[in-house]
């Protein structure tokens, strides 16, 4: 019931203006949120950089089913790179291959998202394909493999998710094809047919695909809160010797910040994941949705942070 609740909310246009024009609700949201425009994404990201953390640029929006709304997401993400180069940030971008037109037709995801990895060839920097449902996982990484990455091998990579039963096999085809993935959990409910049902497979499977993807794969972007799976990581990394230069975790903006100052303290290397745009309501409501879990996930870190402050 909550789950369908959430769906239902997250598609009511007059609660999302409403939301939008209030300032608690946009107060909140501002944790996880870097506003709604390009400038202020940049800020939030020219701040993060004074900490020495890295950033990746996610513009909020999934699928979408009109040509020109592809191609208007296409076009701000040119825009973005524009400005991610002008100020010398050090960020990189994430994109959905739903909100580029995949469902639309493969060509046109296609000529966008190539236009999106030409700008960032020119700048030397990287576009990692965000992994949405199961439904889109084998087509995603054919996509990728067939129609991206053969010409731009050092700006395109793609994400894993553990909570998958098919995903170590995708981390050893990762790795011979030496492409840079990011691991994580995984926030979409899946069936138990394709995704482990009990936390603890997950777990298990996101440390095994962590250490193949540090010791075989190509600087692998570590993405989790989870702080017992971080000691474990860590220890083991120092353990075998494996130097803060070869991987980086990642973590969510506004999430765990105690863990992100941490990490930072310890020398490893952090880059935080910063979504941004006027679809960060529908955005919260679907995440939430997808796994009911997020919902005290983000209440536990506002309470946490809250008191923390105090």
């Amino acid at each position: 019931m909550l789950r369908s609740t959430l769906i239902y909310l997250s598609r009511q246009k007059s609660i999302f203006r409403f939301v939008r024009n209030n300032g608690f609700a946009k107060k909140m949201a501002s944790r996880f949120i870097a506003g709604e425009t390009i400038e202020a994404a940049c800020d939030a990201v020219a701040i993060i950089n004074k900490t020495g953390v890295t950033a990746s640029l996610d513009q909020l929006g999934e699928s979408v089913t009109r040509e020109e709304e592809a191609r208007d997401t296409g076009r701000r993400y040119l825009q973005l790179l524009d400005e991610i180069n002008r100020r010398g940030l050090k960020a990189n971008v994430s994109v959905k291959l739903t909100s580029l037109g995949q469902d639309i037709s493969d060509a046109l995801c296609e000529e966008i998202t190539r236009s999106i990895l030409e700008r960032a060839k020119q700048y030397g920097t990287f576009v990692r394909l965000d992994m949405e449902g199961s439904d889109l996982t084998q087509r995603t990484l054919d996509f990728f493999a067939e129609r991206l990455y053969p010409h731009f091998p050092e700006n395109v990579g793609i994400v894993l998710q553990s909570m998958l039963r098919r995903t170590p096999k995708d981390v050893e085809w990762a790795n011979q094809k030496h492409c840079r993935v990011r691991i994580c959990k995984g926030a979409y409910l899946e069936p138990a047919t394709v995704a482990f049902p009990d936390k603890r497979d997950v777990d298990r499977t996101y440390v095994e695909c962590a250490k193949s993807l540090v010791l075989n794969g190509n600087y692998p972007g570590l993405a989790t809160h989870d702080p017992v799976i971080i000691n474990q990581i860590t220890a083991w990394a120092k353990e075998q010797g494996i130097s803060a230069d070869r991987f980086e975790f990642q973590m969510l903006y506004g999430v765990r910040r105690d863990l992100q100052e941490q990490l930072v303290r310890d020398g490893w290397r952090l880059r935080l994941y910063v979504p941004f745009g006027t679809q960060w309501y529908p955005y919260l409501m679907r995440r939430m949705a997808e796994r009911p879990a997020n919902l005290w996930f983000i209440t536990g870190n506002v309470l946490r942070e809250t008191f923390r402050s105090r």
